[in-house]
């Protein structure tokens, strides 16, 4: 027996008995698509007519060339349109594309290794006259290949290539630089590369969806106003035909969205009197969001306020003004909504036999039931929901303000929201939830169009960088679209409620220039109403949510002028109707807060430096570099104000900024380019 070691006999390598793969051969690999929200779990919202940039992460092992694609199509169509992503650097790959209506889509990425691109690649580079011909010849079989694809005037084409390739590469009197032209003619290489070899392509795992919205999903202002109070005297009731005679005012504004409370009829039980009292007093009409009487629930509307064809015809006359009319969502009912008595097992009983009222500790909801959403009947219950949207919708409402609808089923909203948009695309629906980040971001995930923010809790230097740094560069930038609002009938913040104006110009100049869509509630704000219930109460005192007021319609009443101004810049300054450019500007000052937002294809830039302090005159050093906007160091440029009209001519990276707040507290400046001599200026391009 030897002790030396002995190789064993080599057996023949023998295939693995199953391999769990689609083709081992395929060998590009799509490592990411972007953008995506949480894995493709959730849509990617965008504006319909406007162009998605989509990145692919795309490699393959060695030095091959890579053909990647990116596929798009309309939910519901078999065809998928197909475009080339071209690569940018560390193998990321970019490509646009056009959902040219508003709908729900899908995009995916392809990517294979072209042996055809692959072999051209090489053939750059090769010197040798022997290796040239050789690779010729292998050319030749990768064209006759492209060729057999083909068809029509391309098959001809290509096979007449690759046999005149074939012959060249054969004959030795023919110099290699000859050759390798020919192998290399780029007319014939486009006719090659219509037609791949795609049968090892790798296709990414997901596809993942997106929402298309219309525009004014992504840029819009908002105005609320209960109809109720739009009477012609005090004490009268308001009718729709008291609002048409103000929609020219509020168009006039500027305002595209006009928002009403709920418009159906009001419970009896419970009702709520004057300052949300217990007790009321003949003549109280209670809270809107009280919602369901003997007249009806959800479907009706409040006879004191006018009929089904009066409504219609409102929302037509808003139309024609350039006004969407929102409607308030509020899914809840008054104790003797109809709901109550027809269907019982919808709300959650007490062991005394009562219903349990809405709380929110130490606020008690008496007048408003909210609805069990683990009852039994939950599938009825859905349906109801869902048909009270699809009513309104018959009716002409194409937005929806919903209100708290983080109370409410979040798998519900996924599905109504979902079967209401895949019929009506044009669909928006404003999430009104005050609540903890995450949730918020989870509604908008769910389908919610817009969302509202802590912009009102946000009033210093630092809480407004930081908040809105992260609206508008954050994870959340695919899908969560902010709408900011300096007050609402239930938040009179405690920086209004000292009624000083400035305050007031500078808290929606913020409004309106961080964020691309806004709101308001008016008319107490445009008039300065700043009484609250208490003193350490966010209410307003006399609230219009319990009962009539009376408020004055004059055209330059009040902040109008003011209002008016500011949302004709937000429509002459493409810059200012998105999010995503947003960004802070240094200034030596925390009084002071600055900040430029740029147009998408850069053409125009508006600079906005506010001053939050509201007695006091701030003055500090704004940097800006003339080379961040395209302009060159060593010449000046000019920045017209345009809430004032005044031009002021800038050199160099730091300027001089003085507010007062008395006179005005913020500069909106447009950024402008000299022209033909030092007098001549125009929008910067």
């Amino acid at each position: 027996m030897s002790n030396s070691l002995q190789p064993a006999a080599s057996a023949a390598p023998r295939p693995p008995a199953s391999i769990d793969t689609p083709d081992g051969r395929s060998r590009a690999v799509i490592d990411a698509v972007l953008p995506v929200v949480d894995g493709g779990r959730f849509a990617v919202k965008h504006v319909a007519g406007e162009g998605l940039r989509v990145t692919a992460h795309v490699f393959t092992d060695g030095h091959d060339a890579l053909r990647v694609m990116l596929q798009w199509w309309k939910e519901g169509e078999a065809r998928r349109r197909e475009l080339p992503m071209k690569l940018r650097y560390n193998d990321e790959w970019l490509a646009d594309f056009v959902p040219p209506v508003p709908g729900r889509y899908r995009y995916t990425v392809v990517a294979w290794v072209d042996a055809f691109e692959s072999w051209r690649h090489e053939l750059v580079r090769r010197i040798d006259a022997e290796d040239i011909r050789l690779a010729a010849r292998v050319g030749a079989l990768e064209i006759g290949a492209a060729a057999a694809r083909a068809d029509g005037a391309d098959r001809k084409t290509l096979a007449a290539w690759a046999l005149e390739l074939e012959q060249a590469a054969a004959n030795p009197e023919l110099d290699a630089a000859t050759l390798k032209a020919l192998a290399l003619d780029e007319d014939f290489a486009e006719v090659a590369n219509r037609h791949p070899d795609r049968h090892l392509e790798t296709r990414f795992a997901v596809e993942l969806p997106l929402v298309a919205d219309r525009a004014r999903a992504r840029f819009s202002s908002w105005y609320e106003l209960f109809p109720r109070s739009a009477g012609e005297a005090p004490g009268q009731h308001g009718r729709f035909r008291d609002v048409e005679a103000r929609l020219p005012l509020i168009a006039s504004l500027g305002f595209d969205v006009l928002y009403f409370p709920p418009i159906h009829p009001i419970g009896r039980q419970q009702r709520k009197g004057r300052n949300n009292a217990l007790a009321t007093e003949p003549g109280d009409v209670g809270s809107p969001w009280a919602i369901g009487a003997a007249e009806g629930g959800h479907k009706s509307i409040l006879p004191e306020l006018g009929t089904p064809e009066e409504f219609r015809r409102l929302v037509a006359t808003a139309r024609a003004q350039g006004l969407d009319v929102a409607m308030d969502i509020a899914f809840q009912c008054a104790p003797d909504h109809p709901y109550v008595k027809t269907h019982p097992s919808w709300f959650r009983w007490r062991p005394d036999g009562s219903v349990q009222y809405a709380e929110n500790p130490p606020k008690k909801y008496q007048d408003i039931y909210p609805f069990n959403f683990e009852s039994e009947d939950w599938q009825a219950l859905w349906s109801e929901l869902k048909s009270v949207l699809d009513h309104w919708i018959a009716e002409g409402v194409t937005i929806f303000r919903v209100d708290n609808p983080h109370t409410k089923s979040f798998a519900f909203w996924e599905w109504a929201i979902g079967e209401c948009k895949r019929a009506h695309p044009e669909l928006i629906f404003l999430a009104e939830a005050f609540t903890r980040p995450k949730v918020m971001h989870r509604l908008a995930k769910l389908g919610f169009t817009q969302s509202y923010t802590y912009f009102t809790w946000r009033n210093s230097k630092e809480e407004l960088t930081e908040y809105f740094t992260e609206l508008s560069q954050g994870p959340g930038i695919e899908y969560f679209r902010p709408n900011v609002w300096p007050n609402t009938p239930d938040i009179l913040h405690a920086a209004l409620q000292t009624g000083e104006e400035a305050v007031y110009k500078a808290r929606l100049v913020l409004a309106a220039t961080l964020a691309a869509s806004y709101g308001m509630y008016g008319p107490a704000f445009e008039l300065l109403e700043h009484l609250p219930r208490g003193p350490s109460s966010e209410e307003y005192l006399d609230s219009e949510k319990y009962q009539l007021r009376h408020w004055d319609w004059g055209e330059d009443s009040g902040l109008r002028p003011f209002i008016a101004r500011i949302n004709r810049i937000r429509q002459d300054n493409p810059a200012l109707q998105s999010d995503r450019s947003l960004r802070f500007l240094e200034i030596n000052n925390d009084q002071l807060i600055a900040y430029m937002k740029t147009s998408p294809d850069g053409s125009n830039r508006v600079v906005t430096v506010v001053n939050l302090d509201p007695r006091n005159a701030q003055s500090g050093w704004l940097a800006l570099d003339p080379s961040e906007i395209d302009v060159p160091r060593d010449q000046p440029f000019q920045m017209h104000d345009l809430l004032t009209g005044q031009r002021f001519t800038w050199h160099g990276g730091h300027h001089y900024i003085l507010l007062e707040p008395q006179r005005m507290p913020a500069h909106v400046l447009a950024v402008r380019r000299r022209l033909r001599d030092e007098r001549d200026f125009d929008y910067y391009l």
